[in-house]
Formats: C-alpha cells, sequence, structure tokens
C-alpha cells in the first residue's frame, strides 16, 4: 500500500496525466480489494436485510428485542444474517433450525460471545451461563448439575419452598382480610427472592423492609445490565458514550454492590463455619445451601482439573441467585395474568387443584404430581412469555455450513425461542392461550420444555441449556398451586380482558406493569 502511495505522488509531482489517473485506478482497486477481503470470503451467507454503513443493521431493530426479530424474520426467513455494528449475528426463528444450532451441531455453536457489561459483573466471566466454551466452563456446569442442581439436591429444599410458600399465603390473606389489594408482582418477587436467598446463601437478607428492596433494586440493577444494549460491544469506536450517558458509572457502581453483598455472604459463611467447628458439629450434605458447597470446592481445588478462585465462587453464587429469582418470579406474573384474562381456564384448573387438594389449606410438592391441567397451564404460559424470549446468545466456534449456508466462525448467534413459540407451523392457533393443546391422554407429557421438543424451548437446549429447569419449575409449580387453591382472585375493577399484557424491555421478558388483584379467601 506504501509503495502504491509513494508511486502515486511520483505520477502526480511528474503532471503526467495519463501516470496520475492509472496511479488513482489501481489505488481505488486495492482499496476496494482490502474492504471487500473479509466479505468476499463468504459468498453464501443467509438472507439478510439492507445495511448501512457502521452501523449495519442496528436501525432495524426499534422496540423490543425478540418482536423486531420476529417481524424480520416474517420477510427474510428463520435463517436470518445480520451485522449489528460489527458483530455479524445469525437469528433463528424456527424448531427446525433449532435443532441444528442445539443438537446436530451443539459442538460448534456452544460458545458464548464476549459481552463488556457481563464481563465486568461477572468477575471477568467466571460464571457458567454467559462463559465461553472451555475447560472452565466444563467444570463449572460439572459443579451445577451435579452438586447444586441435582434432582437429590432441589428435594432437600422442599421443606424452605413450603414455608416460604405459606408466609406469602398469610400476607396475601392478611390483605385480603384488611380489604387491600394485593399486589402479587410483588409478591412473587419477594417469595423467589428470600426462596433463593435461603437455598443459596442459607438464610433470608432481608431484615427490614428498607434491606429488602435495596437488595431487589441491586438485583435489578444487575439484570438490566445483562440485558442492555451496550454501544461499545457492537461499535468499539463509540465506547466514549458510556462515560458521557453514565452507563459505565452506574455499572461500576452495581458492581461494588454486588460484591460487597457476595463478601458479605461468604463472611457469614466463613464465621459459621468456625463455631460450628469448633463446637465439634457440621452440616450434612443436604443441609449445605450453596454457598457451603462453593467454599468446600474452593477449598478442595485437588479434585479439579481447575481451581476454583474466590471469584469463581461468587460469579457461579451470583449466577444461581439472579437465575433463580427473575425467572421464576416473571413466569408466576405471566401464568396468573393470562389466568385471570380467561376466568373459565381459571376456574377449570382450580376445580382440578382443590378436587386433589381435599381441603388442605397447604399444597405439597408430593399433591402436584396429578395435576396434569395444572402443569399445562404452566406451559402454555411458557410458550406464550419464555422467561428468557432469546435465550443467552451462543457464538460459533468454527466454520460451519448450515442448510447450505455459509456461517463464519465468532459469530452470534441469537435464538428467538418467543418466536418459535408462537410459530403456526407447530402450533394451531398460536396466540392463543388454550392449556389443553398440552394435554394428551389425560397427562401433560405430550410436549416438555426439557430440551427435547425444539419447538418449546423456554430454557433452551443442549451443552448450553438451563441446568436449573428442575428447581426453577419446583418453586413454581408449587406456588401456583398454593395461591389458587388457597384464594379467589379477580381484577379490583374493569374488564380482565383489558388488562395491560405489554412487556417491560430487558434480557427477561417481565410484565411492564404490576399485576394488582383481589384476593378472597376459598374454605
Amino acid at each position: 500500500m506504501n509503495r502504491v502511495l509513494q508511486f502515486l505522488e511520483r505520477g502526480i509531482t511528474s503532471a503526467n496525466p495519463f501516470l496520475m489517473y492509472l496511479c488513482f485506478f489501481l489505488f481505488v482497486l486495492l482499496v476496494i480489494k482490502f474492504k471487500t477481503q473479509g466479505a468476499t470470503k463468504y459468498k453464501n451467507l443467509p438472507p439478510s436485510p439492507p445495511k448501512l454503513p457502521i452501523i449495519g443493521n442496528l436501525h432495524q431493530l426499534r422496540g423490543i428485542p425478540h418482536q423486531a426479530y420476529r417481524a424480520l424474520a416474517q420477510k427474510y426467513g428463520p435463517l436470518m444474517y445480520l451485522h449489528l455494528g460489527c458483530k455479524p449475528t445469525l437469528v433463528v426463528s424456527s424448531a427446525d433450525l433449532a435443532r441444528a444450532v442445539m443438537k446436530t451441531y451443539d459442538h460448534v455453536f456452544a460458545s458464548r460471545p464476549e459481552m463488556m457489561f457481563s464481563k465486568r459483573l461477572l468477575y471477568g466471566l467466571m460464571d457458567v451461563a454467559f462463559t465461553p466454551y472451555g475447560e472452565y466452563w466444563r467444570q463449572g456446569r460439572k459443579v451445577c448439575v451435579v452438586q447444586l442442581l441435582n434432582a437429590k439436591k432441589v428435594q432437600s429444599f422442599q421443606s424452605s419452598r413450603e414455608e416460604e410458600i405459606n408466609l406469602m399465603l398469610e400476607k396475601i390473606e392478611h390483605a385480603s382480610l384488611s380489604n387491600s389489594v394485593v399486589n402479587l408482582s410483588e409478591m412473587f418477587t419477594s417469595f423467589t427472592n428470600d426462596n433463593v436467598c435461603k437455598i443459596a446463601f442459607g438464610r433470608k437478607y432481608n431484615e427490614g423492609e428498607l434491606a429488602g428492596r435495596q437488595l431487589r433494586t441491586i438485583l435489578n440493577e444487575f439484570t438490566y445490565f445483562l440485558g442492555a444494549f451496550n454501544i461499545a460491544d457492537f461499535i468499539p469506536s463509540l465506547a466514549w458514550v458510556n462515560y458521557l450517558n453514565g452507563l459505565n458509572a452506574r455499572l461500576e457502581q452495581n458492581f461494588s454492590q454486588i460484591d460487597s453483598f457476595l463478601d458479605e455472604v461468604i463472611e457469614d459463611h466463613i464465621g459459621k463455619k468456625k463455631i460450628i467447628n469448633d463446637d465439634g458439629g457440621g452440616k450434612n450434605e443436604e443441609e449445605a445451601d450453596f454457598a457451603d458447597v462453593m467454599l468446600g470446592i474452593e477449598k478442595d481445588a485437588s479434585t479439579h482439573f481447575i481451581p476454583f478462585a474466590r471469584e469463581c465462587t461468587k460469579a457461579i453464587l451470583l449466577d444461581m441467585f439472579a437465575a433463580g429469582t427473575d425467572t421464576t418470579s416473571i413466569t408466576l406474573d405471566w401464568t396468573m395474568s393470562e389466568l385471570i384474562r380467561h376466568p373459565k381456564i381459571m376456574k377449570e384448573v382450580q376445580k382440578e387443584v382443590r378436587d386433589i387438594a381435599r381441603g388442605k389449606l397447604l399444597i405439597t410438592e408430593n399433591d402436584i404430581e396429578g395435576m396434569h391441567y395444572l402443569r399445562s397451564v404452566l406451559k402454555e404460559a411458557l410458550r406464550l412469555h419464555p422467561p428468557l424470549p432469546l435465550l443467552v446468545p451462543r457464538e460459533s466456534m468454527e466454520y460451519i455450513t448450515l442448510q447450505g449456508y455459509d456461517i463464519p466462525a465468532k459469530t452470534m448467534v441469537i435464538i428467538n425461542a418467543a418466536a418459535i413459540g408462537r410459530d403456526p407451523k407447530y402450533w394451531e392457533e398460536p396466540e392463543k392461550f388454550w392449556p389443553k393443546r398440552f394435554l394428551k391422554n389425560g397427562t401433560s407429557a405430550s410436549v416438555d420444555f426439557r430440551g427435547q421438543d425444539f419447538q418449546f424451548i423456554p430454557f433452551g437446549a443442549g451443552k448450553r441449556g438451563c441446568p436449573g429447569i428442575t428447581f426453577a419449575i419446583s418453586a413454581v409449580e408449587l406456588a401456583l398451586a398454593n395461591i389458587l387453591n388457597r384464594f379467589d382472585w379477580a381484577l379490583p375493577n374493569g374488564n380482565a380482558k383489558d388488562l395491560d399484557m405489554q412487556e417491560g424491555f430487558g434480557i427477561t421478558a417481565f410484565k411492564n406493569t404490576e399485576l394488582v388483584l383481589t384476593a378472597k379467601p376459598h374454605y
């Protein structure tokens, strides 16, 4: 390139018009070659909307992201290639293609793109959900699946779940007897927060209303950053904008608050362990909370190929805490919202629950086994309102062809679980809330959400599927069964069909307005 510039300069100074134009023509050709070198390497990319310089297709993603992707996919197809600034992105919007990505070629698409906000908040991506594929991820996921979220461990927390649900029912009853409305959204958030705190950290960190609200505020800010649009990820030259709009300052404040909270949790456990050891006692395996388990793994590094440092413990605990609170409360919120809008279905599922409960005021997990319609209601709510509508983005680790199209390495892959759940190819009347579509031979086992039926993937599938499905669903089913059994629900005023069902903006599809209802005890 330098030689061309020197040649061009000599041509201009010699005032030879022919030589000048020839050099200029050659220079333009070389510039075009350098500019298009990467683009021409892959000649058969998937369909893509027209893009603009620098920003690519970012200007076409207006509003709620999964809705914007779905609208584009209806025009350009279920396999769509976007240029989000400098980041090539593949958007998958069909069950068949989701199966290809998460099963057939799971080994290729098992990594995660590195995003600056999540990297900062998760201790350099030392967690499990957002860390790239590799040996550390394999060891971390093994810890989660085998020691934190196995069926026996989840079962051991049954009494804790039932205790927290009973406390929630008492709060609701107190409000109903005083003729007050019930903010169910707030109740669900408080229940899931307290339940996960006890299971993950050994106790509730909500002493006083102010403390509980502060912790929820910190967690809400954390979730916001995981889903926030960061211009630096897509147009690195504009990273300075985050200093002007205050995002970097907010990020650092949130990280400091999270880190201080986790330090408090860990110091509590270290102090209690010292007291227990001094007394000659100790927790058995089933009594140990997540923090106990992680600190034990951290101490006994010889049992793992990769030592788990304190930052790893914090990041994995944060994964468990954040994933276990937000998505659970969101699922409960949407399920009750749909039932309020469909009173006939509400009565049908309440009849099933109450027939099985036989007058019991507190339903246990053993009672839920026969509640097939309840489980179908929950499935239908998850189909229409998956808590993570775009799941967590993946990244291709090598070049691959998918349905004849070239997919370069380091391509970000977005799977639109929300669009797949409403695809008329797989679902009859897909926009309709119709739980009986899941019933077959009297059971709700026709289509499941555990990663085998790719038309229904609210928790993902494959290597990067959610390892906490059993943990989350056990809490949701138990809470839902109890509030349907114990109370009759209605809107304070107005038509249920007018209930606001708009989504908020973020990585999770939370309900934009809180669900406020009246509750009448049913004895």
